[in-house]
């Protein structure tokens, strides 16, 4: 059986940085490995599930909506059992959830609204992976979890449409060159110089790379060693602040 999966790639890293970075700081439990296998199954079941919004091949949809979520739900249990107000996070994850469904509805998946959407969700889940350990949510997790989390992703929604889709629009290389800069000097304004670093290539590459003629798989592998530069970088952040 072929498995149907999401053509959005980038949405891995997604799936993985910041759930590991909340790993990283409230510390490895053995339950962290079937809440990430369910919160897997459950992104690949929110993809057919968002894709019924669009009314198009129902019952396809509906089928693997429901092999992905039903084990997703069961794996998703045994994090929940330990912590039962993890719950809460899933229900900040929903109002993000329904504005990719209006997006999808309208078929309008790649507008900007959408992604940032998605990577608000995302990075939400960083704080759970971190709050199944530690049972409360404190400053470090904000900060070093879903902000610096939702600020790369944000800067790749930038550099990924200033490379594809915006790469004939100058204002835009301009707000993703400034997006980028910004981002460095402010972390290194405040003392956290390891962060600063962690989006320094982000920047050259947002810079260097621009009016190059890279093919989206090209732009695709230069991402996957961005994002793992940035996560190994912010682990050490965050270790260092232990």
């Amino acid at each position: 059986m072929k498995f149907f999966l999401p053509k959005q790639h980038g949405a891995w890293a997604m799936l993985i940085i910041p759930f590991w970075l909340g790993v990283t700081n409230g510390g490895y439990h053995w339950q962290h490995i079937p809440f990430f296998v369910g919160w897997l199954l459950l992104y690949l079941a929110t993809y057919p599930l968002l894709l019924l919004f669009k009314k198009n091949k129902i019952p396809f949809y509906t089928k693997w909506t429901l092999i992905y979520m039903i084990p997703a739900l069961l794996l998703l249990l045994i994090p929940l059992l330990q912590r039962p107000s993890i719950f809460y996070f899933g229900l900040l994850m929903l109002p993000f959830f329904m504005i990719n469904a209006f997006y999808t509805s309208r078929n309008q998946d790649r507008a900007f609204m959408n992604d940032i959407s998605a990577i608000f969700a995302f990075s939400i889940a960083g704080l759970a992976s971190s709050y199944l350990s530690l049972g409360v949510v404190n400053a470090t997790m904000i900060i070093f979890i879903f902000l610096t989390s939702v600020l790369f992703f944000v800067g790749c929604t930038f550099y990924v449409k200033s490379m594809i889709r915006e790469k004939k629009n100058s204002q835009f290389k301009w707000i993703s060159w400034t997006y980028h800069l910004l981002l460095t000097v402010v972390w290194l304004v405040f003392g956290y110089w390891l962060v600063a670093l962690a989006y320094f290539p982000s920047l050259v590459r947002a810079i260097l790379f621009h009016g190059r003629k890279l093919s989206p798989k090209e732009i695709g592998i230069y991402e996957i060693i961005n994002s793992a530069l940035f996560f190994i970088i912010i682990v050490i952040q965050i270790i260092s602040l232990k």
